[in-house]
């Protein structure tokens, strides 16, 4: 059995960060092993372009829950990133941390360290921002942050239009305060993407003491006793930890394996056979996300992305992109959007991701015209879902249950955001340009009962799993890992990813995932 000293488990965000990070010490022996293939697909790197690689569907794993009446009897389908650099590889590029209250509250429930004035200073060591610098942004960092290349006039147009309904203009979310309507900074470079996989792992890679494996699933943690020695994977290959294994696999696959390595909810291992080395009941539990609705327009005038990726219109913006790295493939298509305080919460409790396309759901199609899209989404769900086990087989995908809609006032905050939406839409900046509103079918905001009826029909996930091995102090007996992410009971185990988190940020969590993987590896480094 081949021997390292650390084994990453997961090559998204956390495992490309933790790999990188780990291996600059030429004395660790590092072994990073990602189920999905190298991020060589062209259009992985393009910005605007990462819709293609979804609808190829390659480089993403989609996990399906059960249907449920909370969505009108639809499942809820959540994509993840199956690829070097994870999630940073497929998504929309926004670069969000979250409100400074979302680390605060981690840090009142018990989590030492995990406040917001300690996290900034590692969120500013990553960025390396092109445009903003101060006490709230780094410049050196290997994290590029920058204005995408391209702004469609849509876009423009719900900015001014959001401002025309009393929603502040904001050039920063992340500075200050994150309340207003503006355009998102990305994670891109010189008219590229720019993932976890470019910013840490294409340095780290050509170091001999680090090993990548790509296209090889991890079935299990081997343990001895109490502390874990390395893992199984599915073709029955074995490798040794002698420090440590980490997992980064994300919020669905990181508690299932944890399961079916008999850590997690002692009579739910038992159910199936499994030996319990671990009883620890919040693995799989806490599960969290971040769902949107819609509120879409039909545009006046052909002026939208809609066939844009088609015929000489695609190759021209090819051309151009390949010729001078501007236009339209610069975009991160979810240029535009802001964060509102629907319900005076006293802070932003609705996110607007603005896209200028109609777009279609998960199951169901897109409108077939040119149009604008503005997607609310709430931001601190009350809901919880959970992810366990159907079976000791490693081959058999987790049980996974969303939980969307479990505790109302989630509708609720939705319902108010599509009015918001609606407003927006038809502030004169968008009126305008839109000829008609499209989603919700006119008339339908007269009835609260009709609005809640839509948001179930319309409801998806925006992609953000987490909490399913959360963070927390002693005292907290669902709780899976302490405030240095080590997994309770279980020596030589840690988890760095958005499965410790307790609660959901207010926010996109590419960023948030990259920090808790560059504190992991501090943690790691500095022996606690």
């Amino acid at each position: 059995m081949q021997q390292f000293d650390f084994i990453v488990v997961g090559g998204g965000s956390s495992g490309c960060v933790l790999a990188a990070r780990l291996s600059e010490d030429p004395a660790n022996r590092v072994l990073l092993i990602e189920s999905g293939r190298r991020d060589d697909a062209r259009f992985i790197h393009i910005p605007s372009t990462f819709f293609k690689v979804i609808e190829k569907g390659r480089d993403i794993v989609a996990y399906v829950g059960e249907p449920t009446q909370a969505l009108n009897d639809r499942p809820s389908v959540v994509i993840q990133g199956h690829v070097i650099g994870g999630g940073s590889s497929v998504n929309a590029m926004v670069y969000i941390r979250g409100q400074a209250e979302d680390y605060n509250a981690w840090a009142q429930a018990g989590n030492s360290g995990w406040s917001y004035a300690d996290v900034l200073p590692v969120f500013r060591d990553l960025e390396n921002n092109l445009e903003i610098a101060g006490d709230f942004h780094g410049n050196d960092g290997p994290l590029h942050v920058a204005q995408a290349g391209f702004h469609h006039p849509l876009s423009h147009g719900f900015v001014r239009a959001a401002q025309q309904v009393g929603i502040p203009y904001n050039p920063d979310f992340n500075g200050a305060d994150q309340t207003g309507a503006g355009f998102y900074q990305t994670t891109t470079h010189n008219g590229r993407r720019w993932s976890a996989a470019q910013a840490f792992l294409r340095k780290a890679e050509a170091r001999k003491n680090l090993t990548i494996l790509t296209e090889r699933r991890v079935a299990r943690i081997t343990t001895d006793g109490p502390r874990a020695t390395g893992v199984t994977l599915e073709d029955g290959t074995s490798y040794g930890a002698a420090r440590e294994v980490v997992l980064c696999a994300g919020a669905v696959e990181t508690p299932r394996l944890l399961q079916l390595s008999g850590i997690g909810d002692a009579a739910h291992l038992k159910s199936h056979g499994i030996e319990v080395v671990a009883d620890l009941p919040g693995v799989g539990a806490n599960y969290q996300d971040h769902i949107e609705t819609t509120v879409q327009g039909v545009a006046k005038d052909p002026i939208s992305m809609f066939r844009q990726d088609k015929g000489l219109a695609a190759a021209r913006h090819m051309a151009q992109y390949l010729l001078f790295k501007t236009g339209l493939l610069t975009s991160n298509v979810v240029e535009s959007g802001g964060f509102v305080d629907v319900s005076d919460a006293g802070l932003p409790d609705v996110q607007f991701h603005v896209i200028p396309s109609l777009v279609g759901w998960v199951d169901r199609d897109p409108i077939p015209d040119h149009g604008l899209s503005i997607n609310p989404c709430f931001l601190r769900p009350k809901s919880r879902g959970s992810v366990k086990l159907r079976s000791a087989d490693f081959r058999d995908p987790a049980l996974f249950d969303a939980g969307t809609f479990a505790d109302a006032a989630d509708l609720e905050v939705l319902v108010r955001g599509v009015k918001k939406g609606i407003d927006i839409l038809n502030a004169p900046a968008l009126a305008k340009l839109i000829a008609r509103r499209a989603l919700p079918e006119p008339g339908v905001e007269t009835s609260d009962e009709a609005l809640r009826d839509y948001v179930r029909d319309t409801a998806k996930t925006v992609f953000h799993p987490s909490g399913t091995a959360k963070m927390g102090p002693e005292t907290d007996k669902m709780a899976v890992v302490d405030d240095k992410l080590r997994v309770k009971g279980v020596a030589g185990l840690r988890v760095s990813d958005a499965s410790v988190m307790p609660l959901l940020v207010s926010g996109n969590t590419n960023a948030p995932v990259m920090m808790i993987a560059e504190r992991a590896a501090r943690f790691i480094t500095d022996g606690s």
